[in-house]
């Protein structure tokens, strides 16, 4: 147990120790609450970053037993919560203990989906436990297949393929981060993976795995089959929503939510990759991110509405992947665009646009080395978030900052007055 709360009642209960947990229990402070605020992690560690897992393979923490202490903040490592009573307000934790709550917040994450194949050859990553017994198997001249073509599982193969693995990757889908990365921006970071000697196989299915004296056949679905010394399961994630659900609070791929992250159970939040929300800037469609930032922003905001805050969440989806040099960014729904427009960069990087059906800007994606797309991708967001209607032709021509378009009066979509155009000031 570390740190200590500052008053005795009924506590603020947060489930989960990850990054949206964690910035919760530290806003909760931030904004005066000076009750008791218990942080239950199912790790037996401090609470630390997930990014770095599957990109440096490094422990970054989040917070040190010191700002725990500061902070009043008593975080349960190595507990899991059992049962949630939301008519008692009462957390049961293994091995019996019973939390009284004022409020709940459930940040219970995501799990890694397994693969239906088994074997000890074969990864998942989740955790920092994961990251270490994964690391562990790399080497030079390691065989890897990455079963996978998202997120999670091309950061791996260029992970691998840093510390002189020899890489496959096999999607089932007809190109890479097909859910959420424009075509052409995704075309661009394949490039990149079959420039660095990884094999990229696009629409193939492994359909059996079989552990050999020398390794693992991996059998594909068109026929063939691939020859690997380990195996990394990248197939995407799944929301931790089974204390929710067996509680009778509504879920359906993720926690339901409000714009306030309140669930269906009174005093009961939910927020980061386990929750549904529904976002004002794409007409209060039901979200689930597994985001960073979203973990970061969701924490902070439902902390404020634990104690009392009105206001709904209105940040703009964004998220980041680094692969080999080069940086991805995507910020809004790219699904929610109708048409794209493309801006060619004089140094050949590409900014791609979504434009719904009014002509207003939902999403923006690039790729480049290093930081070189992060300012365009920050101003887009902005665009996004003011509901901008620019010029196609303005976003398309790079001679035109984006930067001036969201200096200048733009066309918007009000959300108090429907679809009719408004003016936003400078």
């Amino acid at each position: 147990m570390t740190g200590a709360g500052r008053a005795a009642g009924p506590a603020i209960v947060i489930v989960g120790a990850g990054d949206c947990g964690t910035r919760a229990a530290f806003t909760l402070r931030e904004e005066g609450w000076e009750g008791q605020v218990i942080l239950v992690g199912s790790e037996p560690a401090l609470p630390y970053e997930r990014p770095p897992l599957s990109k440096t393979w490094e422990l970054k923490l989040s917070c040190d037993d010191g700002a725990l202490r500061e902070a009043g903040i008593t975080l349960l490592a190595g507990v899991e919560a059992t049962i949630l009573d939301p008519g008692s307000h009462v957390l049961m934790l293994a091995g019996g203990r019973r939390l009284e709550y004022r409020s709940l917040l459930l940040a219970t994450g995501a799990r890694a989906r397994p693969l239906p194949l088994r074997g000890a050859r074969v990864h998942l990553l989740r955790t920092h436990a994961d990251a270490v017994a994964l690391r562990e198997r790399l080497a030079p001249g390691t065989r890897v297949g990455v079963i996978g073509g998202g997120f999670i599982g091309l950061e791996l193969a260029s992970s691998a393929a840093a510390l002189g693995g020899t890489v496959t990757v096999i999607e089932l889908g007809p190109r890479l981060m097909g859910r959420a990365v424009p075509a052409s921006i995704a075309a661009v970071m394949a490039q990149r993976h079959i420039a660095a000697g990884i094999d990229v196989r696009c629409g193939s299915a492994v359909t059996g795995l079989a552990e050999t004296a020398s390794g693992v056949t991996l059998t594909l679905a068109e026929g063939g089959s691939v020859e690997v010394d380990v195996v990394i399961a990248g197939v995407g994630a799944e929301p931790e929503t089974a204390l929710a659900a067996a509680a009778g609070i509504e879920v359906g791929d993720g926690i339901v939510v409000d714009s306030r992250f309140a669930t269906s159970a009174p005093d009961v939040f939910a927020a980061g990759d386990c929750c549904r929300y529904p976002h004002p800037l794409y007409d209060g469609k039901l979200l689930r991110l597994e985001s960073w930032r979203a973990a970061l922003e969701h924490g902070a905001a439902a902390a404020r509405a634990i104690l009392g805050n009105t206001d709904g969440y209105t940040g703009v989806p964004w998220f980041w992947s680094d692969q080999h040099d080069l940086s991805l960014q995507v910020t809004g729904l790219t699904s929610a665009a109708d048409h794209e427009v493309v801006r060619l960069r004089p140094d050949g990087v590409e900014i791609w646009f979504g434009l719904d059906a009014s002509g207003r800007l939902v999403a923006a994606a690039a790729a480049g080395p290093g930081n070189a797309v992060a300012k365009d991708i920050k101003l887009a967001e902005m665009l996004i978030a003011r509901r901008a209607i620019p010029e196609a032709a303005a976003l398309a021509d790079p001679g035109v900052a984006l930067k001036f378009l969201l200096r200048s009066p733009v066309a918007a979509l009000s959300p108090d007055r429907g679809r009719r155009p408004v003016s936003v000031p400078p």
